[in-house]
């Protein structure tokens, strides 16, 4: 019996499972590597409908998720938050890649897409659960957060005063699916919401073009 045919069958099967082996390693770093670079950021501007498009479209955001934060009761409905009576507001949670978009855009476009001079409401949507801000998830967002408000209030842009929040983040609850991606999924409807609240026209007044 000729063994060398078997023999070659068997490295070259031993070096197939090899460099199988080294793919596999190879592509488990670079998705570790991937997900340290994740961080998440998390933003109150009304309408987490109207909140989810001018992140999804950066680059180096990797996905938004609409829910509910900063209030008191465990696991609320979209019904229980629209009521005003959980504490909790509107909100987005942006996961973005560090390397490709820093925390300091993401605010740069957080303030451009609110009203920061409305206290307890967003456009045509009245209530705490509307109200504007940054729920921070470490110091140095703090800081970001804090410095890019002082900006604001010295450049003397504005003539009241800027009622946005700066807290720490508390447990954010994701809302029901049918509110996720609504932009996408109903945009007729997203449009006549947005368009039938003054929510573009109110930015342009607030940031003019560049908002």
């Amino acid at each position: 019996m000729n063994i060398l045919p078997i023999l070659s069958m068997l490295l070259l099967l031993s070096c197939q499972a090899s460099e199988q082996s080294e793919n596999n390693s190879a592509s488990l770093t670079i998705a570790t590597e991937q997900t340290k670079n994740l961080a998440t950021a998390t933003f109150a501007g009304g309408c987490f409908w109207c909140m989810e498009a001018p992140f999804d479209k950066l680059p180096g955001v990797a996905s938004t998720i609409s829910g509910y934060t900063g209030g008191f009761k465990k696991k609320p409905t979209y019904e229980e938050v629209s009521a005003g009576g959980t504490g909790h507001a509107e909100a987005v949670q942006v996961t973005y890649d560090s390397t490709k978009i820093s925390y300091l855009q993401l605010l740069q476009v957080f303030w451009h897409n609110i009203d920061p001079l409305a206290a307890n409401r967003q456009f045509c949507d009245a209530g705490t659960q509307y109200r504007s801000a940054i729920f921070y998830h470490n110091e140095t967002q703090r800081k970001l957060a804090e410095a890019t408000k002082r900006e604001l209030v010295e450049s003397g842009r504005f003539k009241q005063p800027i009622v946005t929040e700066i807290v720490a983040a508390t447990e954010f609850y994701p809302a029901e699916e049918y509110h996720q991606d609504f932009y996408k999924k109903n945009p007729l409807r997203y449009n006549a919401y947005r368009t039938g609240c003054g929510r573009d026209r109110r930015l342009q007044e607030l940031w003019g073009e560049s908002h």
